[in-house]
């Protein structure tokens, strides 16, 4: 535990916890936490996991743009169904990027867990896109993912990450519950 980590769970925490609550303050907060932990997966050489970093800080600015755009007449964030087809699409996206991030990764890295990296970073990225698209689903999909990272921070030392993972579980259960409430679809 250093105190890179530290100050990175927390700001993570913040910014999960105001996603859930449909903030436009998540933006922000969530891009700064992906600097953090850009920095934080350098170190402990999770390649995969220090690119979707820099995936998901491009994904901030576009999640924040449609966020703006995506309001009712009250101001809320709307939240939007996710068509079976796009699901599928998505996840089948998320299964290629996975492969393909794996392979490279394994091949021309000396990343620590090249396979789970890439995999749990492709189908971060399809979540991320989802809580862009302000689709409820995100939830259960980073429910999956979160699980499963929690086991490989807990294998790469990163304790207090796979506490923060742990605790992200359950936000995104609230997330969920209370994105659903507010479905259009």
């Amino acid at each position: 535990m250093t105190p890179l980590e530290i100050v990175a769970v927390v700001v993570s925490f913040a910014g999960i916890w105001l996603t859930a609550k449909r903030n436009m303050l998540c933006w922000p907060i969530n891009f700064v936490a992906c600097a953090l932990y850009f920095k934080l997966f350098l170190d402990v050489r999770l390649y995969a996991d220090m690119v979707l970093q820099a995936l998901f800080a491009i994904a901030i600015v576009y999640g924040w743009l449609a966020w703006a755009r995506g309001k009712d007449d009250k101001g809320d964030v709307v939240v939007e169904p996710l068509r079976p087809s796009r699901a599928l699409a998505s996840l089948g996206a998320g299964a290629v990027g996975a492969f393909v991030i794996g392979w490279f990764m394994s091949r021309y890295t000396d990343a620590a867990l090249p396979w789970a990296d890439a995999t749990l970073s492709s189908f971060s990225l399809v979540a991320q896109y989802w809580v862009a698209r302000r689709h409820s689903a995100n939830w259960l999909l980073w429910i999956a993912v979160d699980v499963l990272y929690i086991e490989m921070f807990a294998y790469k030392g990163l304790m207090l990450t796979a506490g923060l993972y742990a605790a992200m579980v359950v936000l995104a259960v609230i997330g969920y519950r209370r994105w659903q409430a507010r479905s259009t679809g």
